[in-house]
């Protein structure tokens, strides 16, 4: 296959040995038989027509199967993206309703443009701005507000929308309504499940619990004890622009909420995509999986359905059958289409509350109680960001609980390089450097110190470099006539660390002290190393610390150097 043609389509799939055919056919029926029933119960969750789950599996799948380079990632419906679908749009079309599922595919075409975007400008980097430990919190959040308000529908009690306050106030009176038809199909679904999962792990128990619950309910006519499916349009969807008033005002009210799921999918999808591409040694393109999500959200929007990301439960079942590429995906594909053209029909007869039960098993699985006992344990402070984070979306919903969770990020990455642990160096005999606190005030020679700043020089960390700098120049440092700032691992300086810089060297110069630069490497094109020339000149800056040492500290037999020494 042409190398140019596998970067742009098919880097999932090629190459393919003969010998992983089969294994992946089965790896596709084993994640269709799982992944059926799982996306027919997000649609509870997004409030959506049953058949745009089936249609995330068509188009979407599709597309990012023939476009991406991760071989593992499974792209689907998504409960934290539904989730968030739901609480931005519940208030402007009924839920179900033909306005509504155009409001959805809208923020498809929305969210897959800014993919594209993102693809184009190369911001897979942002995925790293929503911390491991947010996440952790934000999606067991949203798993126990899933769950708790999928119970509702397990006993086809209506309640107010979860993560409100009137949810907490008004359930206990509400659940005196309760359809207990409802109620124990529901529990059946969930003990047929949990059996499975535990006497077969791999078996699909929640394919089998729901044919069992329909075929009770056309058996024992018990559509007329509880609420069903009903009538499920068969055949392909339409593939069309969403039917709805374009405006510019509806795309900026809906413009926050794309910006949230564009954060979510970056996160999830680019971090469960570079564990695998880790695990299996294999060569991971995040700009082209950004173009493929891009795709897939675009075919999401013109067929009808809703925002589809990165699966790490979807992913990870495809593993454990047996997949290793992109062509399990395809054949995943393959049977939704044959559902979607003969099967629609047996759907009639399936249980809300059977789909509330599949709810209520997936919200359970998104709470992460071993990775925040595993926070907990290793990074107190963070757990309480992760616990704060999960409060806000069981309490306020998640259109709050995503923002708490990218300020709360930022946060955390701006403390990071807010106070970096500085540090001064002294030389260990003719060649070797060492690290010292700064409470040592050490000395590389009588009239020199090193001052390592350990981060990229910014806004917020620049009062702190001038505060260490003045504080080490004091009086307690007689004798002192070079200061030198080592920039090994300074990356980049914006403009207000570089005036700093300026007025740390005019004070310094008023107490004879001479302002120095330095790399613990040559390398001439160091982008620091040349704001520095550009800033103070090139006699002020040193490629190496040992030609710094010697321009600074000569020895006796050696007359002094300069920059140019190095």
């Amino acid at each position: 296959m042409n190398l140019k043609l596998t970067n742009w389509c098919l880097a999932g799939i090629l190459p393919i040995k003969a010998s992983r055919i089969f294994p992946e056919i089965l790896a596709g029926l084993t994640l269709a038989a799982i992944a059926i029933p799982e996306v027919m119960g997000y649609t509870k969750i997004s409030g959506t027509p049953v058949i745009t789950g089936l249609y995330t599996l068509l188009l979407p799948m599709a597309l990012f199967a023939l476009f991406g380079s991760s071989r593992h990632l499974v792209v689907g419906a998504d409960s934290a993206t539904a989730a968030i679908l739901a609480t931005a749009i519940a208030g402007m079309a009924a839920s179900g309703s033909a306005e509504y599922v155009a409001l959805a595919g809208l923020l498809a075409l929305m969210v897959g443009v800014l993919l594209l975007v993102a693809s184009a400008a190369r911001l897979g980097f942002m995925a790293d701005f929503l911390s491991r430990t947010v996440l952790t919190g934000f999606l067991t959040g949203v798993g126990i507000q899933v769950a708790v308000h999928s119970v509702a529908g397990m006993g086809e009690v209506k309640l107010p929308d979860a993560g409100t306050f009137a949810f907490w106030q008004d359930a206990p009176s509400t659940f005196s309504h309760v359809n207990f038809t409802a109620v124990a199909v529901s529990l059946a679904i969930l003990a047929i499940i949990f059996s499975c999962k535990f006497f077969v792990k791999s078996f699909p128990g929640a394919i089998l619990a729901l044919a069992l619950a329909t075929f009770a309910t056309w058996y024992f006519d018990l559509q007329s004890h509880l609420s069903v499916v009903g009538r499920v349009p068969g055949g392909l969807p339409e593939f069309a622009l969403p039917d709805i008033d374009w405006s510019f005002e509806l795309i900026l009210k809906l413009g926050p909420t794309a910006l949230a799921m564009l954060v979510v999918i970056l996160a999830q999808s680019a971090a469960t995509a570079r564990a695998y591409a880790t695990r299996f040694d294999e060569v991971l393109d995040e700009s082209a999986d950004l173009r493929a999500l891009g795709l897939a959200n675009l075919g999401a929007g013109f067929t009808g359905t809703f925002v589809v990301n990165g699966s790490p439960t979807k992913s990870k079942m495809v593993e454990s059958a047996g997949g290793t590429s992109q062509l399990a995906m395809l054949v995943t594909v393959l049977v939704v289409l044959l559902v979607l053209l003969f099967f629609t029909g047996l759907l009639a007869y399936l249980p809300e509350a059977a789909l509330s039960a599949i709810v209520f098993k997936i919200g359970v699985d998104l709470v992460d109680l071993n990775g925040m006992k595993s926070i907990y344990r290793e990074r107190r402070p963070e757990f309480w960001v992760s616990l704060a984070t999960i409060l806000v979306v069981v309490f306020a919903g998640v259109g709050p609980g995503i923002l708490l969770a990218i300020v709360l990020s930022l946060i955390l990455h701006t403390r990071h390089g807010y106070h970096p642990v500085n540090v001064l160096l002294t030389r260990e005999g003719a060649t070797s450097w060492s690290a010292r606190p700064l409470t040592t005030r050490a000395q590389a020679a009588p009239n020199l110190m090193i001052y390592r700043f350990t981060h990229a020089m910014y806004y917020a960390n620049a009062d702190l470099m001038a505060s260490e700098v003045r504080g080490l120049t004091g009086q307690g440092s007689p004798g002192l006539r070079f200061f030198c700032i080592d920039t090994s691992c300074v990356d980049d300086i914006d403009f207000t660390a570089l005036a700093t810089l300026k007025a740390l060297k005019s004070d310094l110069e008023k107490r004879h002290i001479e302002l120095l630069f330095a790399h613990m490497l040559d390398d001439p094109e160091a982008h620091s190393r040349l704001q520095l020339i550009k800033a103070f000149g090139e006699e002020k800056v040193f490629g190496t610390i040992d030609a710094l040492y010697a321009y600074a500290a000569p020895s006796p037999d050696t007359s002094p150097g300069g920059p140019s020494a190095a």
